[in-house]
């Protein structure tokens, strides 16, 4: 079960918990149909029986075949798999293809993007045993996930994580909202540093989030933006919370989203001899 953190998410898909090859896979692709942008989340384990049997890995894997077989830890080695074929199926669910027919690369940092579909962004993130993805059609996403039991200090932490604004609010709460509200700030802030592609390079006081998580502020506790993000912040498998930011670019809301209309058929074929 699924609940959900208000966080004025309205432009947010809720995420989809998929189990493996064979998940409802519709559901994405109506999320991204309505929203142009699909959350899933899911966990290694319930891919292994993919990893370990699945016929057709190594196209599926394509370039990220040999980082495969080089990994010596078999449970690194199936983790590293199972986080790529999630990101695989999602992307291809969203876009109304086959996974194989994608090709996964990664830019500087090891953020992962499509080649040839320049248009679709990729966020992808897994703590534990949960993978979650996030893939967007009309700007950047960003996605991240913490334990919902982690503890976090606020004493020793706040001053490097909060701004001035976020501190005042805090302090107002009991000890157990503290910690659960600075939980969900830190992964809303990973959310939107990897969507901007910074990672941990922007600080953490540079930015903040109001008591819902919706707005995105200034230190001072200003406004910051002026509606083109969103965020989102939920809890997942009954023990991970899950944050999403998702910016809209403005770019072209059209609704068909399949790969074939937006890859280049040369770059296509391309991959393909390439793969087999």
């Amino acid at each position: 079960m699924t609940t959900t953190v208000p966080t004025g998410a309205e432009r947010i898909s809720a995420p989809v918990h998929v189990s493996g090859p064979d998940a409802p896979w519709h559901r994405v692709r109506e999320a991204m149909d309505r929203y142009g942008n699909a959350v899933v989340h899911t966990t290694w384990g319930e891919w292994l029986t993919a990893v370990v049997a699945e016929p057709a890995l190594r196209p599926l894997l394509g370039r990220d075949w040999q980082r495969y077989r080089r990994t010596a830890d078999p449970t690194v080695r199936y983790r590293f798999v199972a986080s790529r074929l999630a990101t695989k199926y999602t992307a291809a669910a969203a876009l109304h293809t086959d996974p194989v027919e994608l090709d996964l690369a990664y830019k500087i940092g090891g953020r992962p993007y499509l080649r040839g579909l320049d248009q679709i962004d990729v966020s992808l993130t897994h703590t534990d045993d949960l993978i979650a993805v996030g893939v967007s059609r009309d700007g950047r996403i960003g996605v991240d996930a913490e334990p919902a039991d982690r503890r976090m200090s606020y004493e020793l932490l706040s001053r490097h994580v909060l701004t001035p604004a976020e501190r005042a609010d805090l302090e107002r709460l009991t000890d157990a909202e503290r910690t659960a509200a600075m939980l969900r700030l830190w992964t809303l802030k990973e959310a939107y540093t990897k969507a901007l592609g910074q990672g941990l390079r922007l600080g953490f006081t540079e930015f903040g989030f109001g008591a819902d998580g919706g707005d995105l502020l200034a230190p001072d506790g200003g406004p910051a933006a002026r509606g083109e993000w969103a965020f989102a912040t939920h809890r997942v498998l009954g023990r991970y919370l899950l944050s999403v930011a998702r910016h809209d670019a403005g770019l072209d809301s059209s609704r068909d989203t399949a790969a074939h209309t937006m890859l280049d058929e040369g770059f296509m074929g391309a991959v393909t001899e390439l793969l087999y």
